[in-house]
């Protein structure tokens, strides 16, 4: 960046200066310009480190005045932040940071400019190069025919051994001339400000800033619900007041919502009402007795052990542990089998609209044995929207108008508390389920599609040394259903061990298939198995999406498609 000066080979071309240009000045100064500006937009020549995206990129760090300057925040304004709010003060704190910075520097010295005449001694400020400050230690003439005569000077920067050189005095307009000196780089136009910022260049630094806090070894800040505050700061909520709230939830019979917990407890009035409600909802989420399933940001506190065993730990036969396989493999028939199947774990797939009336789908082996319906991208919009934990819904029987509580498990991806339902309705593996909005805003409609009992053909498992060993035997069906999908077992509880001891075993998915798909064939005169009764049975010992099950059929050497979506050995 700095001018390079030699004595040329050959005098009276360029100058007749004893010491003229050998590099023409133009070149110069574009690496001047380019050395200032590069990677940014052309708004400034003096581009702020803030209104880049560089700066908020991944090299960001915190600091330790970035934490002082929230403490002082949250102390100030006397409230809860959020996390976004966070964010955007520190943006805020950071531009001012800055513009202190450059006023601070520029009374340093004189703002340099091409433009402008300098003489030694005299102190320079350069904002091209970070506001650094330099001595003048020389001045001399130099001159360019395409610029004229022009001053060159020698400035010896702070901290470094070797002077560099600069054009003074110079006629020709450049972009490092600024009207009014350093005042016009304190009155820049079209800054963004630290709102515009957060949107378009730090994003993501309100997420950033929260792991920073949780990871803050002296725990100085403390988070309730995406809400911040300091820990000093907390009204003193004790065991006192927990016994309380947990003795009016158990009263209610249903969750509650803190602001009325609140009511019941007599914290200082001079505790502000907000800060008393992050007090409250923070001390009860640290205590094991209380669990928040409210959704939406929403607060609804309940009881753990008034929630069904299904709502706290996911039901052994619809753990699902995801594995990775070639959808490539699967037919356009295979796909379309896999959208009818609706399966929850299934991830591509089309989301049925949440303005849809009702919606139908098979019931499969898991859910059955569970007593819980599937939460799946054909369900999920019938449901209050949620990533994690659990909300409460409630259920209406189709048949009969009664009224039952069920809770969706998110995490699970499953509706549990169904079983009383199954059983009344003696509703089997592979039945229609039909799930549609209920007249009270919340409600759920939950039903099958009747008919006249009758006794069907049906196949049912029973397990004989470590195997699976099919069926075919006559079970009462009162509704509409799946004859693909029909699979039950005529010992629940030895299938159950199966499946934990196949678990154990970690067999191969192929290998599975290899011992229960034999057992389908033999039931068929023909010799064929559907996919989908593949799917349904091999879900009784390892809960697995159609995908991989199929994928799996699919590449294998020992079976073969036959037409409508069955196989054969090959």
């Amino acid at each position: 960046m700095c001018t390079s000066f030699r004595q040329p080979e050959k005098q009276g071309i360029l100058s007749k200066s004893p010491r003229p240009f050998v590099k023409p000045v133009e070149s110069w100064y574009n690496e001047l310009l380019q050395s200032s500006v590069r990677g940014v937009e052309d708004r400034s020549v003096f581009q702020r480190k803030t209104q880049t995206a560089e700066y908020w990129g991944s090299a960001f760090r915190f600091s330790e005045d970035d934490l002082a300057h929230l403490y002082g925040v949250l102390v100030d304004k006397g409230r809860p932040y959020s996390t976004d709010e966070l964010g955007l003060e520190l943006i805020g704190f950071r531009c001012r940071q800055e513009e202190a910075h450059i006023r601070e520097e520029l009374s340093k010295g004189t703002l340099y400019q091409p433009g402008e005449d300098y003489e030694v001694g005299q102190r320079l400020v350069f904002p091209v190069f970070d506001f650094a400050a330099g001595v003048v230690i020389e001045k001399r003439t130099g001159l360019n025919p395409e610029h004229g005569r022009f001053d060159v000077i020698k400035v010896q920067f702070e901290g470094q051994r070797k002077a560099r050189e600069f054009a003074a005095s110079l006629e020709t307009p450049h972009k490092l001339n600024v009207d009014d000196g350093g005042e016009a780089l304190l009155k820049q136009e079209g800054l963004l400000t630290p709102g515009e910022l957060k949107e378009s260049l730090a994003g993501d630094l309100g997420q950033r800033l929260a792991t920073h806090l949780e990871a803050k070894a002296d725990d100085s800040f403390v988070c309730s619900n995406g809400q911040w505050l300091l820990r000093d700061m907390l009204a003193d909520v004790n065991i006192g007041h927990l016994n309380i709230a947990e003795a009016l939830i158990e009263m209610a019979g249903q969750p509650v919502p803190p602001g009325r917990l609140l009511g019941e407890f007599d914290l200082p009035s001079e505790v502000s009402s907000d800060i008393q409600l992050f007090s409250l909802n923070h001390a009860l989420e640290h205590d094991d007795r209380f669990d928040n399933i409210g959704v939406g940001g929403k607060r609804f506190w309940y009881l753990r052990r008034l929630q069904p065993e299904g709502a706290l730990t996911i039901p052994e036969p619809l753990r699902y542990e995801p594995q990775s396989y070639d959808r490539s493999l699967l037919s356009a028939e295979l796909l379309r089998f896999e959208w009818e199947l609706g399966d929850e774990w299934s991830e591509e797939v089309v989301e049925t609209p949440s303005v849809a009336p009702s919606v139908t789908f098979v019931l499969s082996y898991p859910h059955r044995q569970s007593g819980t319906l599937p939460l799946s991208f054909r369900t999920r919009g019938f449901f209050a929207a949620g990533e994690t934990g659990r909300s409460m819904v409630t259920m209406v029987d189709g048949r009969w108008g009664q009224r039952f509580t069920a809770w969706v498990v998110y995490d699970g991806r499953y509706i549990v508390g169904l079983m009383p339902w199954f059983k009344e309705h003696k509703v089997p593996v592979g039945a229609y389920i039909v799930v549609q909005r209920g007249q009270e805003p919340g409600e759920i409609v939950v039903d099958i599609r009747p008919r006249r009992m009758r006794r069907e053909w049906a196949r049912l498992a029973r397990v004989d040394e470590d195997q699976l060993v099919f069926e075919m035997r006559k079970m009462p069906i009162a509704c509409e259903y799946d004859e693909l999908m029909v699979v039950d077992a005529l010992d629940a509880g030895a299938v159950e061990d199966l499946r934990q001891a196949l678990r154990q075993e970690d067999m191969p998915l192929t290998e599975l298939l290899d011992r229960v798909i034999p057992e389908l064939l033999k039931l068929s005169p023909d010799g064929k198995v559907h996919a989908k009764t593949v799917y349904s049975a091999v879900n009784m010992v390892r809960r697995c999406p159609p995908g991989p099950i199929f994928a799996a059929l699919s590449s294998s050497k020992l079976y073969q498609p036959e037409e409508g979506g069955f196989w054969s050995l090959a």
